[in-house]
């Protein structure tokens, strides 16, 4: 053996041997740190994206250097439902979404997006805690999707191009509705086309004439700019736009019940913090739409947009569990 040779066999031995003489000191710092791929629909400045820097502060403050959060945003990985193809492959290990996009994977999910029924977020949220988020959350996880919590973005309201405050106002429009049975439903009853299309490609619909109306929150409404194609917001409250924080199952299975245990408290933290800046992002949201010539209306004929609405009740409490789960719901006080 050469001198140089002797050199570098001798260093390596020494390393080798600090390395098992001091586990604690480097092994950690040796530890192979996981990067989470992180799809969000909206920038750094709105709710959607601020829940996962607040995660990942959590997540590292509790477990250091084990995980690396990869947050891509403003709709880069497509819309809810191309992301949430990817969470169940696996490609994507972790986003939010509305109830109404995971409803083609776990149809029980309408329950939430039944419209009329929920009173407010705290009526929705107290549904949520209790046996019938536990069923939905397994429902969804026989589709490799794990759901730490339930998050809630707000009332939807009617957006147009035109002032619309009765439902007859609305005959003959072509709106554009979320991919779900329910919501293709709902707008039906009020004499509208309703055409699925993905909430990225939605702008550029209604700028173009393919469709006139749509609903979403007002948080929402704001961050893709839609006040510029549909100026007027009618505030029908008609859903309240539930959610979910959920990751991949392959992801998920990978975690030790360790870092299982912190990702669930911290997704929790992280869906109260969301709950608490929706309501915040609302009011600038509206704020900032009326500056940029949005109008806000008040709906007319309350009682006729309900009763169009109500119908849906008993087309889908079959799917979701019957008319009696629905009426259970209603008086959660």
């Amino acid at each position: 053996m050469n001198a140089f040779n002797r050199r570098a066999f001798l260093k390596t031995t020494a390393l080798a041997g600090a390395a098992l003489a001091s586990p604690a000191v480097l092994r950690p710092a040796q530890a192979r740190t996981t990067a989470i791929t992180i799809a969000s629909l909206f920038g750094d400045d709105k709710p959607e994206t601020k829940i996962w820097l607040k995660i990942s502060e959590l997540v590292e403050a509790r477990l250091p250097g084990q995980f690396r959060f990869n947050i891509v945003k403003s709709g880069a990985l497509g819309g809810e439902k191309e992301v949430a193809e990817g969470v169940r492959l696996g490609s994507v290990q972790a986003s939010l979404s509305t109830v109404s996009s995971l409803s083609g994977w776990a149809p029980e999910l309408q329950l939430l997006d039944l419209p009329f029924l929920f009173r407010d977020a705290d009526h929705v949220r107290k549904s949520v805690d209790g046996e019938i988020g536990v069923d939905l959350k397994q429902k969804l996880l026989a589709q490799n999707f794990v759901v730490a919590d339930f998050i809630n973005y707000g009332a939807r309201h009617l957006l147009t191009k035109e002032p619309v405050m009765k439902p007859e106002q609305l005959q003959g429009k072509r709106i554009r509705v979320i991919q779900s049975p329910l919501h293709t439903k709902l707008w039906s009853a009020f004499g509208t086309t309703p055409i699925g299309i993905p909430i990225t490609e939605t702008y550029n619909a209604l700028a173009t004439g393919v469709a006139d109306a749509m609903d979403l929150t007002k948080s929402a409404y704001a961050g893709f700019k839609l006040y510029e194609v549909v100026p007027y917001l009618t505030e029908t409250g008609h859903i309240w736009a539930s959610g979910v924080v959920y990751y991949s199952s392959d992801f998920w299975s990978r975690l030790n019940d360790e870092q299982k245990s912190v990702f669930e408290q911290a997704s929790k933290e992280g869906a109260a913090y969301f709950n608490q800046l929706i309501v915040e992002d609302e009011a600038k949201s509206i704020e900032l739409a009326i500056q940029n010539g949005g109008k806000v209306l008040k709906p007319e004929a309350l009682d006729e947009w309900q009763k169009g609405a109500h119908g849906v009740w008993d087309e889908f409490a079959p799917i979701v569990g019957g008319i009696e789960k629905i009426k259970s719901v209603q008086a959660v006080s």
